[in-house]
């Protein structure tokens, strides 16, 4: 069933501990709210930032992923008043107060040109409107925000913040629509800020489930299964460490994060006239076309039994699949121009072009690396699709922190190798790590700096951290104070996803 965004006037139906802190938080953000606007806000709509376990890079080429929701997160307080117009505070002082007004034609001016941190939230209010199309006068509001979410560490700030702007005017303007829908809306309205993403870093925002990682299904359709970590002796843990390298993937998008989506899309038109499938109406019609859509269409005629079990059948899928691709691919090592990417498909690069979208999101690149990015997407979903059959195996023995910290650390090492998205601070600190304790590490999010998911034993994590902080930072960055380097390095456990603060 398609549940709505959860309504809750009590912090306890949301948070599992540390209400106290989490109340303060909200009573602080209420006074700071009635400060600036003379008022209390009707609401305080709340978009939690994400951790991925594994499964980078791959929720735009249609395969699962295996994120779990974190308690920081991104609060907006709002209250609504006459006309139209939309003022923005911020309790971080260093994010300037604006105001900007509806208009009817575009609803509102996203200058993309200029990096400023009211366009995430221009995002979400556009794609909202847009979402709830019956509203033709959307009412005015008095918004405050406050981000928990480290900036720019691939814990997804961004997305929680487009995330919590479209359910804050939605709600603003009494419309909710279902949990799938304002993911749907998200996911769209993001590329408004020139971030080609997928759809990861929305759905678990907004339905993550308390005390459960997420393993998510974009094709044929949107699937959100709820999974728990196995009941070992020792609980399993993971800590997040920020590298300290700032990756803000809608500056770098051209080289790094938005070419990767094109390579693997032109990836996938290539794949599918090497398998004569590119004029069936499954890859003629997709937009675009992604590694998954070729693979279910390569095997929709029944090549494998349908009787296998999941496991079996993903690993006989994607193995026979990555097979035909590296026979595609492995040609042009070195990769392949977008000329030459053209004239395989028989086609201009102007039509190239529209059909990746580079049209709207630019790229540069010299060539394309299409072998080392079809070798990590359809082994990273194979390791996907294994982590999660670990998880419920039912085996609580130590041999479930080896198993899936292998997962992890194969993760990594495609990351690095194949799909080139991580940097010298991130393997540093996967090494480091690994020398302290821990079963799996590997960069999380869009990777090129930002932060590393690691996991360990619940009864190590403190001596863990210390050796963290001892080896890394403290020869690293010597100048951060005990309160950034709280933030920069710290355990965390599955959050439970968007919801909306309503006043007794």
């Amino acid at each position: 069933m398609d549940h709505s965004i959860p309504v809750v006037s009590a912090l306890n139906d949301v948070y599992a501990d540390n209400l106290l802190q989490h109340g303060a938080r909200y009573q602080a953000l209420t006074e700071a709210f009635i400060e600036m606007y003379g008022a209390k806000p009707d609401f305080i709509a709340r978009a939690p930032g994400r951790v991925n376990i594994i499964g980078e890079h791959i929720d735009y080429c249609g395969f699962p992923v295996f994120p779990m929701a974190i308690v920081p997160d991104c609060l907006i307080a709002v209250k609504v008043v006459d006309g139209s117009s939309v003022k923005l505070g911020n309790v971080n002082t260093k994010f300037v107060a604006r105001q900007f007004d509806y208009q009817p034609d575009t609803m509102v001016n996203i200058d993309t040109s200029v990096h400023d941190w009211v366009n995430y939230f221009k995002c979400g209010y556009r794609g909202a409107l847009e979402a709830i199309a019956d509203v033709s006068s959307p009412v005015g509001m008095q918004c405050l925000m406050d981000g928990s979410v480290p900036i720019s560490v691939g814990l997804s700030s961004s997305s929680a913040f487009v995330c919590c702007s479209v359910i804050a005017t939605m709600r603003a303007n009494g419309r909710l629509l279902s949990q799938k829908r304002v993911v749907e809306t998200s996911v769209v309205c993001e590329r408004y800020i020139g971030t080609n993403g997928g759809g990861m870093d929305q759905t678990a925002s907004i339905m993550s489930q308390p005390q459960s990682a997420s393993f998510i299904e974009f094709s044929p359709k949107l699937c959100v299964t709820p999974v728990r970590f196995p009941s070992t002796a020792s609980p399993i843990a993971f800590v997040i460490a920020n590298t300290m390298v700032v990756s803000d993937k809608a500056v770098t998008a051209p080289t790094n994060y938005n070419l990767r989506v094109v390579e693997t899309r032109i990836g996938a038109l290539m794949l599918a006239k090497h398998l004569n499938l590119s004029k069936n109406s499954a890859c003629l019609n997709a937009d675009p076309l992604t590694f998954k859509a070729v693979m279910d269409e390569f095997f929709a005629s029944g090549h494998l039994d349908d009787l296998d079990p999941p496991v079996l059948k993903w690993t006989k899928r994607l193995t026979a699949i990555l097979e035909r691709a590296e026979s595609l691919f492995v040609t042009h090592p070195q990769g392949f121009t977008l000329d030459e990417c053209a004239d395989y498909l028989g086609i201009g690069v102007h039509d190239l072009a529209r059909l990746v979208h580079t049209d709207r999101f630019p790229i540069h690149a010299d060539r394309l690396k299409l072998l080392q990015r079809a070798q990590h997407a359809f082994s990273e979903a194979l390791r996907v699709v294994k982590f999660r059959q670990v998880c419920e195996s039912g085996d609580t023995s130590d041999e479930c922190f080896i198993a899936l910290g292998d997962l992890m650390n194969q993760s990594q090492d495609s990351c690095r190798d194949l799909f080139e998205c991580s940097c010298p601070e991130l393997d540093e600190i996967c090494m480091i790590a690994r020398k302290a304790g821990s079963f799996g590490s590997r960069l999380t999010g869009a990777g090129w700096g930002g932060c590393s998911v690691h996991l360990i034993r619940l009864d190590g994590c403190d001596s863990f951290i210390a050796t963290l902080k001892q080896e890394y930072y403290f020869k690293r960055f010597p100048e951060l104070s005990v309160d950034e380097l709280e933030h920069a390095i710290f355990a965390t456990s599955p959050s439970s996803g968007a919801f909306i603060y309503v006043f007794n």
